[in-house]
């Protein structure tokens, strides 16, 4: 296996939270990852288990990536980073670059662990990949030795988290909890795909759920499943033993208007869960994803079905957008 961190408190509790799944009609079971940490936690210090280990390993002193302006996933390198001795430098994209990162949401908590912002137009971050390359050539011009995480921490390599983290639903399913039972569906929110491809050949490797529903926040869905794919084939040429995924089904019913942008009717069911099982869920992840697997389960698709929700966390971006909430209160 690849060296990891232990940087998550694991395992996190599989949890039913009963009266929102008797209001839904629904065998429902959540996994809490947004419970992985403190300020840190979410999905993403999984797969930067990985990331940040290889980055020690390679003796990085600098680590740079990339992300929307309330980044989850920059918002953890930033802090697992600071606790490292990493410097961390963050592309972070935006309509307004003249504006800068604000002192709100994960872009604060950025600022505050000493991470160093670089706001970058939606053009320019078209072609981010170049862009940190770039950047990382200029350090180690200047003596310094980084590293470059991917998008989302999304690589064969970062996958490898949520490989590991179908291992650990296995050996708590092993002990009698939740049921016991395998799952017949997981579903979560996904944008830059690792979190799928590692659900999805976890879930299969460890007899897990035979179906993962990957619910798009931002690409359509072909574009997510083409991603995806191409992570489980990088993620089996680290690791051969891994074999076929489960049945990966990416569904974009649910993805709103923009990314991060979410619609009034899943800013209410952001609400309705609150008040329902005390979960709080994000506009830009997981109340999207959440909302689609309401609207299955209102269509009769879940009938039946044991459903295990991974909840990925992001609540500093729900604090970002306080103000959208007004009229569903």
């Amino acid at each position: 296996m690849r060296k990891r961190l232990a940087l998550a408190h694991l395992p996190t509790p599989i949890q039913r939270p009963k009266r929102l799944a008797d209001a839904m009609g629904v065998d429902l079971y959540v996994k809490r990852d947004d419970m992985t940490a403190g300020p840190e936690a979410g999905n993403k210090i999984r797969k930067l288990e990985y990331l940040l280990a290889a980055a020690r390993e390679e003796g990085a002193d600098c680590v740079i990536t990339c992300g929307g302006l309330q980044s989850n996933h920059a918002r953890a390198t930033a802090l697992l980073s600071a606790g490292l001795g990493l410097r961390a430098v963050l592309y972070l994209r935006t309509a307004d670059v003249a504006a800068g990162a604000p002192l709100e949401g994960n872009a604060l908590l950025d600022r505050l662990a000493g991470a160093e912002v670089r706001p970058i137009s939606p053009e320019a971050y078209r072609d981010r990949e170049a862009v940190m390359a770039e950047a990382a050539a200029e350090i180690r011009a200047a003596g310094g030795r980084p590293y470059v995480i991917p998008e989302g921490g999304s690589n064969g390599l970062g996958a490898l988290g949520y490989v590991r983290a179908m291992e650990e639903i296995r050996k708590q399913l092993d002990l009698g909890l939740a049921g016991g039972k395998p799952f017949d569906v997981i579903v979560h929110a996904s944008s830059s795909g690792g979190t799928a491809a590692g659900t999805a050949l976890g879930a299969a490797r460890y007899g897990v759920a035979g179906e993962v529903r990957a619910m798009a926040v931002s690409d359509d869905r072909a574009t997510l499943a083409r991603v995806a794919l191409q992570l489980m084939d990088d993620a089996r040429a680290l690791e051969p033993h891994l074999g076929a995924p489960a049945h990966l089904v990416v569904d974009d019913s649910a993805r709103g208007p923009a990314y991060a942008v979410a619609t009034p009717e899943q800013r209410q069911r952001i609400v309705q869960v609150a008040r329902l099982s005390g979960l709080v869920l994000d506009p830009v992840y997981t109340g999207k994803a959440f909302a689609g697997l309401w609207d299955l389960a209102e269509r009769g698709e879940l009938a039946g079905k044991r459903v295990l929700f991974l909840h990925t966390g992001g609540l500093p971006g729900l604090l970002a957008q306080g103000a959208s909430f007004a009229d569903s209160m």
